[in-house]
């Protein structure tokens, strides 16, 4: 699909991705990370009711509305980064940081570190957004980020015993 006309008459949100250094940060002083891939990130995110003629198409079997948002869409990245900070905005910065679609959840302490999952696990669940599960870690004390490598990430499977 090209959204070159769409994308030339929207008007861009400015919003920046966070810098990494300052996310690093944010992590030096936790010992336990969760990390959260959420699935299909932006098809996860419904167009608005009066969007969706903006994003027809039309084939030789009809004209389609999208329901969900695009990859092509100049503002997709920054929708979708606003939604997660609205979604959890009360516990960024306290136990949990997003970049993209990727979710930190991270604590000090193994025995603080089970209500701020739950806490995640609840506002996903409350805004019906999914996290694919083969790409997330719980109860790591390391894990990797923007590509760097981790030294040592303990990876908990369904069934295993929790630490």
């Amino acid at each position: 699909m090209d959204y070159r006309a769409l994308n030339k008459a929207t008007v861009k949100n400015k919003y920046h991705v966070p810098n990494t250094a300052d996310l690093f940060d944010r992590l030096s002083k936790a010992t336990y990370f969760t990390t959260l891939d959420l699935h299909s990130g932006y098809w996860q995110v419904r167009i608005v009711e009066g969007d969706k003629p903006k994003t027809a198409c039309v084939t030789k079997y009809g004209s389609y509305e999208f329901l969900v948002m695009l990859f092509g869409l100049t503002n997709s990245p920054a929708t979708f980064y606003n939604l997660m900070n609205d979604i959890l905005y009360e516990y960024l910065d306290w136990f949990v940081m997003v970049y993209l679609n990727d979710i930190v959840v991270y604590s000090d302490s193994l025995k603080s570190y089970l209500k701020p999952i739950r806490v995640v696990f609840s506002r996903l669940r409350k805004y019906q957004l999914y996290v694919k599960k083969e790409k997330c870690e719980l109860c790591c004390q390391y894990i990797m980020l923007f590509g760097e490598e981790r030294q040592d990430t303990h990876r908990w499977e369904e069934g295993s015993s929790h630490p």
